[in-house]
């Protein structure tokens, strides 16, 4: 009964598995079986001591691939493009080799066309509710349920209808049954800079640099596999992730500078284990190709987020220059970060998820810090 059951949980693959992908795996290792694949064999120790069942392959090495066709149900994507060229080759690769046994599956033995195969081997439905990280009242959470026989899952209809069993949920549930399920973590740079306007997800993108060019690349070609019904793609657009080990303390002991106010940016951010949360989330509770920022509700520039950083550390505050002066001083990577202004607007993540985030702002986190000495 107990290899049944084993055998029987939903399966969700995580490729790269990072820090986000190890808070990831942390909420779904009691509901799933969590597949994570890394192209680095060091970290095969690690993975497996976070619940997961690792797997070595390369993105860039298609012949690493092939185990992945029909392995998982979800995959949440979090591997970043290569370093150069404006398309993304790596997701191109993953996405064949997701959809590899299905698209054999597509293809009679004696020719012609016929509909897309959705009883793949190994991949069970997933169902699942994700805490939201709030402790209070009415907080979304409840057990990842494996997908039922027909049998089973008749009876289970029949019981809802006579309310014998009611279910009670925070919200609809968005499943897709017998279809791969792509949550994909994108940035926000895919618009370039907005003169600091408030926009949604609506706001068509304007990639300024190749970063964010291949990005955009992504999307399209998760999207255009989505139209094609190889797959069921959700994309959370992110900001700057920060948590108690992602601060930016050392920019602010090199004495790193940051604008004057009159050209200072605004930035916005997610703290790591609510963007953990959302990713999960989406699995279920996000629309077919629909795009989620996964963004709290700050609303700052850059100098006051560090400024905000500082005096919780007790440390000096990083001085300011002029935009001029920082053309000349700071490294183009980071300048670049110093071009693009904009504000997110959240209401997807809030209504349409029902995501209630353990730290609505970053105020909100750097209150949980110990007082200094």
């Amino acid at each position: 009964m107990i290899a049944t059951r084993t055998l029987r949980r939903a399966r969700v693959l995580i490729v790269g598995c990072g820090d986000i992908g190890l808070r990831c795996a942390a909420l779904l290792r009691s509901r799933a079986r969590v597949f994570a694949l890394t192209s680095q064999p060091v970290r095969v120790a690690t993975l497996r001591e976070a619940g997961t069942i690792p797997m070595v392959g390369d993105l860039d090495v298609p012949a690493n691939l092939t185990r992945l066709a029909g392995l998982a149900s979800v995959v949440l994507h979090l591997a970043p493009p290569q370093q150069s060229g404006d398309e993304d080759t790596r997701t191109r690769r993953l996405i064949a080799a997701l959809t590899a046994r299905r698209r054999a599956a597509a293809r009679p033995a004696g020719g012609g066309r016929r509909a897309l195969r959705t009883d793949i081997a190994l991949s069970p439905r997933l169902r699942m509710s994700v805490p939201t990280h709030d402790t209070r009242p009415n907080a979304l959470s409840g057990p990842l349920r494996p997908a039922f026989g027909p049998r089973a899952t008749h009876l289970l209809a029949r019981r809802k209808a006579s309310s014998i069993v009611p279910e009670r949920t925070a919200g609809p549930r968005r499943t897709h049954p017998g279809r791969l399920t792509v949550v994909y973590a994108s940035t926000t740079g895919v618009y370039g800079d907005c003169a600091g306007a408030r926009i949604d997800e609506t706001r068509p993108v304007r990639p300024a640099n190749a970063r964010a060019k291949r990005r955009v690349a992504a999307e399209h070609l998760l999207r255009r596999a989505t139209t094609r019904g190889s797959l069921v793609t959700k994309i959370a657009r992110i900001p700057g992730i920060y948590a108690a080990d992602r601060l930016p303390l050392a920019r602010l002991a090199k004495g790193t500078p940051a604008l004057v106010e009159r050209d200072d940016v605004y930035t916005n951010h997610i703290h790591a284990d609510d963007l953990a949360a959302i990713m999960v989330r989406l699995a279920t509770h996000g629309r077919p190709g629909r795009v989620i920022h996964a963004s709290d509700d700050s609303e700052l520039k850059m100098g006051e987020w560090f400024d905000r950083v500082a005096d919780a550390f007790g440390v000096a505050r990083a001085p300011r220059v002029s935009r001029a002066e920082a053309e000349r001083q700071l490294d183009p990577v980071l300048l670049s970060f110093m071009r693009e202004s904009r504000r997110l607007a959240n209401g997807r993540l809030k209504w349409e998820l029902g995501i209630r985030l353990r730290y609505p702002d970053v105020d909100d986190f750097l209150r949980t810090l110990p007082p200094r000495p």
